[in-house]
């Protein structure tokens, strides 16, 4: 099982940028699917993107395509969100998960590894 540590989350302007870190500790990360989630106040955890394990592919969720860019570098155990031209409704705690058991999923519940959470707020 891998442990999972986000980081980079902060106050930022609408239109500004952020990037988000999760490195990752444990068993082999190069194996596991990465995904991003996020849960605003008084709503439910959504996806937000995520990176197969084994074709590199990504996929992202509407809100965010155009604006958002997920990567990994297996050699450093880290992944990244790469967050631009934010909005106010990007406001989260912003999560990073990892699946040992499917190359890429976009559903919650298929990650087993999570990480703590971090804040990402955005001025108006």
């Amino acid at each position: 099982q891998v442990q999972l540590v986000e980081s980079g989350g902060g106050l930022v302007q609408a239109g500004g940028s952020l990037r988000l870190s999760c490195a990752a500790s444990g068993r082999a990360f190069s194996s596991y699917a990465m995904g991003w989630f996020r849960q605003a106040p008084g709503k439910e955890r959504e996806f937000v993107a995520a990176i197969s394990w084994s074709t590199g592919g990504t996929y992202y969720a509407d809100s965010v395509k155009g604006r958002f860019t997920i990567s990994r570098d297996n050699a450093k155990n880290t992944g990244y969100l790469q967050m631009s031209s934010l909005k106010p409704e990007d406001t989260a705690v912003y999560y990073c998960a990892a699946s040992s058991r499917y190359s890429y999923t976009k559903i919650s519940t298929d990650y087993n590894a999570w990480g703590q959470g971090t804040q990402v707020t955005v001025s108006a």
